[in-house]
């Protein structure tokens, strides 16, 4: 049940020391949702160090209606202070993504995929899997495909698993970066391919397979 009013003590709960507190006032939010809880909820997920809670948070704004928690979710990653705190931006990204709600894709520009905070542009490339249009998602491929390459072992992972949700509108564009002249983006578009050919292989197999095949200058064998 909605009501309209937020509860002045579970407001409080939401800033306590304790994270087990935090929590509770989280749930008791999400049990009860209004819509003068949303703004307190985007704010604490800015700055909460607890992922848990983080993810109460979620939870919480998840309950209430999308019409009350987008248009700021969507604020929070365009917003300046957002771009100083990475937490509230990816976080709001993370919210985005299981609110599903197409309001919120135009939001998820190739700036914001392209983007240098590692995190924040993970939780875009999640959140862009599940907002594309249809018919739109061969062109969300070929963007994601730029970022191939990019970063450590859970960034080069967060990225083929966004790639593979796309399914098979992705392949001809992870192939085509099978040939890039970058030897990294090369690796990573074999192991994003032997992970859609064979998702129990696990990345890191998939990425030293790729690593080897590229070193002795091939380009995979299956599917060409």
């Amino acid at each position: 049940m909605t009501t309209n009013n937020a509860d002045p003590a579970v407001l409080r709960g939401l800033e306590h020391a304790g994270a087990s507190v935090r929590l509770k006032a989280a749930l008791a939010i999400g049990s009860c949702p209004a819509p003068g809880y949303v703004g307190a909820l985007v704010e604490r997920c800015a700055v909460e160090p607890e992922f848990q809670v983080r993810e109460m948070l979620t939870w919480a704004l998840t309950r209430h209606a999308a019409s009350e928690t987008v248009p700021l979710l969507v604020a929070e990653v365009r917003s300046e202070r957002g771009r100083a705190r990475s937490q509230g931006r990816s976080q709001a990204l993370h919210t985005l993504s299981k609110i599903g709600d197409g309001r919120a894709w135009p939001v998820i520009t190739p700036a914001l995929l392209a983007d240098t905070d590692d995190e924040v542009a993970r939780s875009a490339w999640r959140a862009a899997v599940v907002l594309v249009p249809e018919g739109e998602e061969g062109a969300l491929a070929v963007v994601l495909a730029g970022q191939l390459g990019r970063g450590g072992r859970e960034t080069r992972l967060s990225l083929s698993r966004a790639l593979i949700a796309l399914g098979t509108v992705m392949l001809p564009t992870v192939a085509a970066a099978t040939t890039h002249p970058d030897p990294h983006v090369r690796a990573h578009a074999l192991a994003t391919e032997r992970l859609w050919r064979d998702p129990d292989a696990g990345f890191e197999f998939a990425i030293e397979e790729a690593k080897r095949v590229v070193a002795l200058g091939g380009a995979g064998e299956e599917g060409r």
